[in-house]
């Protein structure tokens, strides 16, 4: 247990000492320092309103109306200042959890987009799963979980600092009843529930996270699953997901609600006696007052919920373990540097041409070669056509263009990925406005509306901007609009941009003839150079060289 402890501490740090000992770590550092003024202040006023509510109880067992009322004016006013340093650490403490959170959202994002890791991830890990939890959720949690975690610890520190010293001056034996008290609930606590409600929380994370891509899919795809009538299927899929989440989560509040109350309790409640067993004979023989009774139960109380704070929010602690343990995986993957292979792999060099020499594509796992030994060559303006059947590797080839494949042998010789556009046979419609789906991926274009209609009105999509009410409106575009649309949405980015290189997988597949003609004319009017991925015979004529899947090139 101990070690389970520590690994979590250690994963722990290695998230947060990003940020506390980061670029932003004066201002950080700056606030918490803030924040434990305040909570020291606020400790010292716990225990002067302690000490007043024993006065208060020996006042009226004194039937001593003076000085009642004159604790009760004092605790008037400790109250009043009670509740503006709770408000005050309150909002700071919440003020410094969406700070941190900011920057680490922002981190994980820079690596996540860096060198393409979400590609790399997506498609080739499937250890890592959900993404989008781990960043959106996960993230929020260990920040705003890790402040809340460090008040309590702070001040629980204070507290027991504060109140032992009243307990020692109490009564020594209040103190060592206290330490009794404290290992006994730490051991059992730890020792017996530590690992197993972590392991359960983990479990739920990710059986919800699978639930709600689930139901994302549903969304994502409902066309296609409404035309297959693939109703009952994906019904039955979620309901398993689902039953994934309520099996487990029963696990999870058996030994939460049940297994851990039934100790967590009975053994808290213990506080509300002891300091009266302690001291009752003194109290009965006249020794102590009867408010040192009540001023003994208050700090007891306050020091054992103090020294035992994991047992009682053990629940929540737990459930945070499980988020540093998926985060901290998430942080592991994303900082390592794509592994070096011990496999062949194609060498790409950066040029102002598009070439491929004696190259021999592989699938990732190396267990299929899709390509051997192809050699082609554009020159400025050029199209090259790939034809073949489906299955036979055309996408590989340009993945490999893109970089996003790399198994094999071979050259590629490529410019920038800057000066090239990639419009894949479904397109990708971002979250945004119709301008920003034109101007896409290079969103420094300055193109006036005007500009943005001729262009619409070239790719047949004349209207568009009217029918939509211009081109500031942001819509989901994948879904107000027809695949054929998109299509033809997607290729005007070519006119908008005007990209040196084009790389288009079956980009007008949805359309017709004329319209995919239509489009073929504009890209050779642009002199941009290009490579298709297409079945239709008519596009030959639009292509100076096509490979077809034996290879063979022709001009």
């Amino acid at each position: 247990m101990n070690r389970f402890n520590l690994t979590v501490v250690k994963r722990f740090w290695a998230i947060a000492k990003l940020y506390w000992l980061g670029n932003e770590k004066k201002g950080a550092n700056a606030l918490l320092v803030l924040l434990g003024v305040l909570l020291l202040a606020n400790t010292q006023l716990k225990v002067f309103l302690n000490t007043i509510q024993g006065e208060l109880i020996s006042a009226l067992s004194a039937h001593n109306s003076a000085r009642f009322w004159q604790g009760v004016i004092i605790a008037l006013g400790g109250i009043i200042i009670s509740g503006l340093l709770n408000s005050g650490y309150g909002y700071l403490r919440e003020t410094i959890g969406i700070y941190w959170r900011r920057w680490l959202t922002d981190r994980f994002l820079n690596q996540y987009f860096s060198d393409r890791a979400f590609y790399q991830l997506s498609n080739f890990n499937q250890e890592i799963d959900n993404p989008d939890q781990r960043i959106a959720e996960n993230v929020a949690s260990f920040c705003q979980q890790s402040i809340q975690f460090f008040v309590n610890i702070i001040e629980s520190l204070f507290v027991v600092i504060a109140f032992s010293l009243i307990l020692w001056n109490i009564s020594i034996n209040l103190v060592f009843a206290l330490l009794i008290y404290s290992i006994l609930a730490y051991s059992i606590t730890i020792g017996f529930y530590g690992r197993k409600l972590t392991q359960l929380h983990l479990n739920q994370l990710r059986k919800e996270a699978d639930f709600r891509f689930g139901l994302v899919r549903i969304r994502e795809n409902a066309e296609s699953i409404a035309f297959y009538n693939g109703t009952s299927q994906e019904a039955n899929k979620i309901k398993l997901l689902f039953n994934e989440v309520f099996n487990n989560f029963k696990r999870l509040i058996l030994w939460s609600e049940l297994y851990l109350n039934i100790f967590k309790y009975p053994f808290g409640n213990l506080t509300l006696i002891l300091p009266a067993l302690i001291l009752g004979n003194q109290i009965l023989i006249g020794k102590l007052e009867v408010g040192k009774v009540t001023e003994a139960m208050g700090a007891f109380g306050s020091v054992a919920f103090s020294v035992n704070l994991i047992m009682y929010q053990f629940e929540i602690f737990t459930k945070f373990a499980a988020s540093i343990d998926r985060l901290y995986v998430f942080y592991e993957y994303l900082k390592q540097p794509i592994k070096e292979t011990t496999n062949k792999t194609i060498d790409i060099v950066k040029d102002n041409r598009l070439a491929v020499e004696n190259l021999t594509l592989e699938t990732p796992n190396y267990q299929k070669t899709l390509f051997k030994n192809l050699s082609v060559a554009l020159q400025p303006g050029q199209g090259l056509l790939i034809m073949g059947e489906s299955g036979s590797g055309k996408t590989s080839l340009l993945r490999a263009l893109a970089g996003l494949w790399n198994s094999g042998t071979g050259v590629i010789f490529r410019p920038e990925l800057e000066e090239m556009l990639f419009l894949p046979q479904r397109p990708y419609m971002i979250l945004g406005t119709l301008r920003d789906q034109l101007i896409y991926p290079n969103a420094k274009v300055d193109v006036s509306d005007e500009e943005l209609r001729q262009i619409l009105h070239r790719v047949n999509l004349s209207n568009l901007a009217e029918r939509f009410g211009g081109f500031e409106v942001e819509k989901d575009w994948s879904y107000v609009l027809s695949l054929g649309e998109q299509q033809r949405l997607a290729f005007a980015r070519i006119l908008v941009t005007k990209p040196k290189y084009a790389i288009l997988d079956e980009a007008t597949s949805a359309l017709d003839v004329n319209n995919e003609e239509n489009l073929y004319r504009l890209l050779l009017e642009t002199g941009t150079t290009f490579v298709s991925v297409g079945h239709r015979p008519n596009l030959k004529k639009f292509h100076q060289l096509i490979v077809s899947v034996s290879l063979a090139v022709s001009s």
